[in-house]
């Protein structure tokens, strides 16, 4: 048994180890503006992804030829969690390394300073994860774990000066984008050495420990742009003030917000000045949420796999943006598609307060 341990253990080294090294990678492609890099990322990528089905296929022959109890099994539990955490490390990478090469296209000026920051932090989480599960260590987890909440607070700050830097018209909206989802990948890769430092926790103590969030109701609203109707919902649910809900928004090809829908939600009492469309991959935890409403028809159709154990929901309604005609009749367009948005708000988290959900 204990030399099945060793070989699996091994692996996981093996597949973090990778993912360090393409997240490392990352960051040179970006300050060293090599498009080659880049691809790299990308291509290796697939070796992650098939270890990790490797990986799991030995959990579980462990598993069923070895019967393991107590210690052997909390480590075969915690492994097959692990990998699943590893190989979403590795496709955060690639997704940078994509990110990467829109801005080395558009030949825009990469804040570099702040992307290695955030990545050298969050790699180093990663590499002490790592490690505390080599040697079974819960007090590096711990400490690792205590790590996570600055990496979240420089994502913040460096968000703001990306948006500063937007408002002052030094960096364009298409410079913007791959930039804040650069930041939000690098702040998921320190998330998920914090999920393996809690697997490594159980597997040296038998505790679990709940991951953060997991009391919020999360709720997602998309549409095509994240421009007008989605940013709509977002404000709504915001407005009904439910300390317990979450509710986000995101597009399938984001662009520049809508300036009269900005100008109905402030008539509202809402600002909605400082919103940023985001794509669908740059929601943070999408597999947290337990609902994801689609305001558009597009959106059942380019939306990517479903998290597991969510509610997938339909609320397709005109986007108000695309009306002409009078300010009267361009008003009640707005008027009709955010009565709409906020009376099925209001229904839906009534309905999930009823449920106890």
């Amino acid at each position: 048994m204990q030399q099945d341990i060793e070989r699996i253990r091994g692996k996981v080294i093996e597949m973090s180890s990778l993912g360090e090294t393409a997240l490392k990678t990352c960051l040179r492609a970006l300050t060293e503006r090599n498009r080659q890099l880049a691809y790299a990322v990308i291509l290796r990528d697939r070796y992650i992804d098939e270890m990790e089905k490797d990986l799991d296929h030995q959990c579980l022959e462990f598993l069923v030829r070895q019967q393991p109890v107590a210690g052997p099994l909390r480590f075969a539990y915690a492994t097959i969690k692990m990998d699943l955490e590893l190989e979403r490390v590795g496709d955060y990478a690639e997704s940078i390394a994509r990110q990467s090469l829109k801005l080395l296209d558009m030949d825009a000026q990469v804040p570099t300073k702040w992307l290695l920051e955030i990545g050298n932090r969050s790699i180093q989480m990663l590499h002490d994860a790592t490690l505390a599960f080599a040697h079974q260590d819960a007090e590096l987890a711990k400490a690792t774990i205590a790590c996570e909440p600055a990496v979240d607070l420089m994502k913040s700050q460096v968000n703001k000066e990306l948006v500063r830097l937007f408002r002052e018209n030094k960096l364009s909206f298409e410079a913007l984008s791959p930039l804040m989802a650069i930041v939000r990948r690098f702040e998921r890769v320190s998330d998920q050495a914090r999920n393996i430092c809690m697997e490594v926790l159980y597997m040296c103590t038998g505790d679990y420990v709940k991951h953060p969030g997991a009391e919020a109701v999360r709720i997602l609203f998309v549409d095509v742009h994240n421009a007008c109707r989605s940013q709509m919902a977002e404000a709504a649910g915001n407005s009904l003030g439910r300390p317990r809900f979450v509710f986000v928004s995101a597009g399938i090809e984001p662009q520049p917000s809508d300036a009269r829908t900005v100008s109905f939600l402030a008539g509202k009492g809402i600002d909605a000045s400082r919103m940023i469309p985001k794509g669908i991959g740059d929601i943070p935890h999408l597999d947290h949420h337990q609902v994801i409403v689609a305001l558009a028809d597009e959106v059942r159709h380019a939306f990517p796999r479903r998290p597991r154990k969510c509610v997938f929901m339909d609320w397709t309604v005109p986007d108000p943006s695309t009306v002409q005609g009078s300010p009267e009749e361009i008003h009640a367009a707005y008027e009709k598609t955010y009565a709409f948005i906020l009376s099925h708000v209001r229904d839906l988290v009534a309905a999930v307060e009823g449920e106890n959900l």
